[in-house]
């Protein structure tokens, strides 16, 4: 057994080869190695979640409030319980190279575009909907055909001096399956984008489409309530809820529209 010293202010206790003096008491400590690593939380640095924000709203388009819709969505991140698991990053103007190079740089859990979208709705409202302010579609007036004679559809980023360009449903799917070992969900905030989520959905767990035309402030109300709801703990597929009653509760009768597509089996 360790016998104290007589002189109580002068302990000796050998700590892996070390030694600590003037500890008043006697005993033993052990020590092990293994322990002086300390462990990492969930909240650190390495497990937070990127939210990429891409936002294109070409020259002859239609005025949209993508800037209210990202700052609704940054305050309420910053409000929420779960705030430090989240970042926010933000990319505008974006060109069909600023996607994949976004996509190589932030290594995003979560896409969010938002913008506009061409195609046709995939499901038919039992009356004409009537937007309150503008639409998150595009119009071409020469739409583009494919070899079967089909309408292309799309969501519409910028070209080199602004203009539209659509990216084809096959080009997104394509690209995605590149990140499918890093991104969760996406979330396509243009109107007719459900097509392109059921072919992104073939390679990420839960993507977020429109099934027919979205007004924008239904887009900027479903936008917050999917964010607010992330950011308070609750699961990707309750936060779709949460967007849709988010509409709802603006009295906005497009609740429906948001259509989450999970991955195909």
């Amino acid at each position: 057994m360790p016998q104290s010293n007589s002189d109580p202010t002068q302990n000796t206790f050998n700590i892996s080869n070390s030694s600590i003096t003037n500890l008043v008491g006697s005993g033993s400590i052990q020590y092990n190695a293994a322990t002086q690593k300390a462990e990492v939380s969930p909240e650190s640095e390495n497990d937070k979640k990127v939210i990429l924000f891409l936002a294109a709203q070409p020259l002859t388009t239609a005025r949209l409030r993508l800037d209210e819709e990202v700052r609704e969505i940054e305050e309420g991140l910053k409000r929420s319980k779960y705030r430090d698991r989240f970042e926010l990053i933000q990319k505008w103007a974006v060109r069909p190279r600023d996607l994949q190079r976004a996509m190589l740089e932030c290594n995003p859990s979560i896409v969010h575009f938002s913008g506009h979208g061409i195609g046709r709705p995939t499901h038919t409202p039992s009356a004409d909907t009537q937007f309150p302010d503008a639409a998150r579609k595009f119009q071409l007036v020469d739409p583009p055909v494919n070899p079967a004679g089909t309408f292309e559809e799309g969501i519409i980023l910028e070209d080199q001096v602004g203009q539209p360009k659509l990216i084809s449903t096959e080009a997104l799917s394509t690209l995605f399956e590149l990140f499918a070992d890093r991104v969760q969900c996406v979330v396509l905030n243009a109107c007719y984008s459900e097509r392109q989520a059921q072919a992104i959905a073939q390679h990420i767990p839960y993507v977020i489409g429109m099934n027919q035309a979205i007004g924008d402030r239904a887009a900027i109300e479903f936008a917050i309530g999917f964010y607010d709801a992330l950011g308070a703990g609750e699961t990707i597929e309750r936060a779709y809820q949460l967007g849709q009653v988010a509409i709802q509760m603006e009295g906005i009768a497009e609740h429906l529209t948001p259509v989450l597509v999970p991955k195909s089996n």
